[in-house]
């Protein structure tokens, strides 16, 4: 595994963003393991969550795009601090734009998004936490495709939970089959566990739990 997945889980877990336990999730699942990017939330995790995804984004997709677009809400600082990162770290200018939950109706920058405006031609990267259902991007995709013509160039997420999201593959994996774009994850949730075995930092109990979980939800690719 790459020294930057290594040491972004390090970064996850000195965070406590990703935690181990009993969690019930949005869909019912009963998980021992729950990631939270809503736990970043000093300048320093900032700074450095945007450089990681600065990292996974340009190391998967290369330089070629103009925006990053980030899902309300907790896309929102994702995309900005991501924008500033590719900035500072590979010398690029992309701007940022993500969606209103409520159309704004008055003022200069009324309308359905925040940031900048999507233009004909626009690259788009689109940038998320985890997805687990895929339901963020049935509401934003067709926002993004019906603002301009525009090309999703792929998805970058922090995590992939590698399960089970509608059928037997992942959220992720159905996410680039239904809309044709490619996604991708800084770390997956196998790389976590094999990184964390190779420390002889997993208690055998809780690798055992993990596994179960797997057996049921495991995404077959």
């Amino acid at each position: 595994m790459e020294q930057y997945k290594q040491e972004f889980v390090d970064f996850m877990l000195e965070s406590k963003v990703l935690k181990f336990g009993d969690f019930t999730l949005k869909s019912g699942r009963k998980s021992p393991f729950f990631m939270n990017a809503g736990g970043y939330v000093t300048g320093y995790q900032l700074k450095k969550l945007g450089e990681y995804y600065a990292h996974a984004i340009v190391n998967t997709y290369g330089k070629d795009f103009d925006v990053l677009f980030g899902p309300a809400y907790k896309g929102i600082p994702l995309a900005v601090v991501t924008a500033i990162a590719l900035h500072d770290h590979y010398g690029m200018e992309v701007r940022y734009c993500s969606d209103r939950k409520e159309e704004k109706d008055h003022g200069a920058d009324k309308g359905s998004f925040l940031g900048s405006k999507l233009q004909d031609g626009d690259r788009v990267i689109m940038i998320e936490d985890v997805t687990t259902s895929g339901k963020s991007m049935e509401e934003t995709v067709p926002k993004v495709r019906g603002a301009a013509h525009v090309e999703i160039v792929g998805l970058m997420v922090s995590l992939n939970r590698n399960e089970k999201g509608k059928g037997n593959k992942t959220a992720l994996t159905e996410v680039s089959e239904l809309y044709g774009f490619p996604t991708a994850a800084i770390v997956s949730m196998p790389e976590v566990i094999e990184y964390l075995e190779s420390k002889n930092a997993l208690e055998p109990a809780l690798k055992e739990r993990i596994d179960a979980y797997y057996a049921q939800y495991g995404a077959t690719e």
